[in-house]
């Protein structure tokens, strides 16, 4: 073998041996061997509410359809910007989630600076579903009606206090809307989740709560708590009896829901079978009979829908609160 013919044989070997090396990292990018280790899925709530029931019944499905756990980690505090936050920042990677309410939608007008820059730190997954939030007292309370709640606010203005699993959220926005269009003075009080809230308003700490359905749900079924009306702009057949709020508060609607989001960057390929395990565990008998009895709509589309929905709900929202001036608090 000549000379050249071996430079030739040396050069093609390296590159080989080069190429070779690469390949798991190109893998790894790619996402093609995803998941092979347990996906993580952050709820920016304390437990005990909606948006930690939803996130334990779809983790215990999508980690059916995956081969591998989803362990559900609570992370809540700053209008769920603690929970955000962190897996804005995480590695792109596919196996840390973040389930979003309302109050990602919100936080861009609510906040003077979000900590990781803006929504587009995000790639959106799922929209998983929609639903009413439901304005309770407890069982005891003297106010037994829409008509009720309003007098009780015109006479003692600023008195009646409202809970909330934070600022920003939709059961905090639901207030504020109701305060407004019903032209009525009630008092929020921010908690860190909708657990910690509801066990306040059954102590008697506070008055009422926009609760969301699926935090409100099973204490309206054990009788612990009466529902006055819901948020929808009619009422939801979950509550059957309860009238929508828009009957006694024209134009009045608010709607919340859950979606999932990856950091951005996250491969197309590892998001779409994010989706599709996501798709399949919304779509699963328990989980759709769980959801249906607190009102939710199942949605379950496309990453691109999601993009949708909370941009034409930041507009809406947006407009609300610059309009007026609420902040975050």
């Amino acid at each position: 073998m000549s000379m050249q013919n071996r430079r030739v044989v040396i050069r093609s070997i390296g590159l080989l041996l080069a190429s070779s090396a690469l390949l798991p990292v190109a893998s790894a990018q790619s996402g093609a061997d995803f998941p092979n280790k347990p996906v993580r899925l952050t709820v920016p709530f304390a437990p005990g509410g909606g948006a930690d029931t939803i996130s334990r019944f779809l983790g215990v499905e999508m980690g059916r359809d995956l081969g591998q756990p989803v362990v559900v980690e609570n992370k809540p505090g700053a209008g769920t910007l603690i929970g955000t936050d962190y897996v804005a920042k995480s590695k792109p990677d596919g196996y840390n989630l973040v389930i979003a309410t309302f109050a990602h939608a919100v936080n861009p007008a609510l906040q003077a600076k979000l900590p990781y820059g803006s929504n587009q730190a995000f790639a959106p997954v799922m929209l998983l579903g929609r639903g009413p939030n439901v304005l309770v007292v407890r069982a005891e309370s003297p106010i037994k009606n829409l008509e009720g709640l309003l007098a009780d606010a015109k006479n003692r203005p600023g008195k009646l206090t409202y809970a909330s699993p934070g600022s920003g959220t939709s059961p905090h926005l639901s207030g504020e809307m109701f305060a407004k269009l019903s032209n009525s003075a009630i008092t929020h009080i921010p908690y860190r989740g909708a657990g910690p809230a509801l066990n306040d308003l059954l102590g008697g700490q506070v008055d009422m709560m926009f609760a969301t359905a699926a935090a409100a749900a099973p204490m309206l079924e054990n009788g612990k708590l009466r529902a006055l009306g819901v948020t929808t702009a009619k009422p939801s057949p979950a509550f059957k009896g309860v009238p929508a709020i828009a009957t006694r508060v024209p134009g009045y609607v608010v709607e919340s829901w859950y979606g999932l989001y990856v950091p951005a960057g996250t491969p197309p390929s590892v998001i779409a079978r994010l989706n599709k395990s996501a798709g399949s565990a919304a779509r699963s008998p328990g989980f759709a009979q769980k959801v249906a009895q607190e009102g939710l709509t199942i949605d379950a589309g496309s990453p691109a829908e999601l993009d949708a929905y909370v941009a034409e709900e930041e507009k809406r929202w947006g407009k609300f609160i610059k309009d007026n001036g609420i902040q975050s608090h």
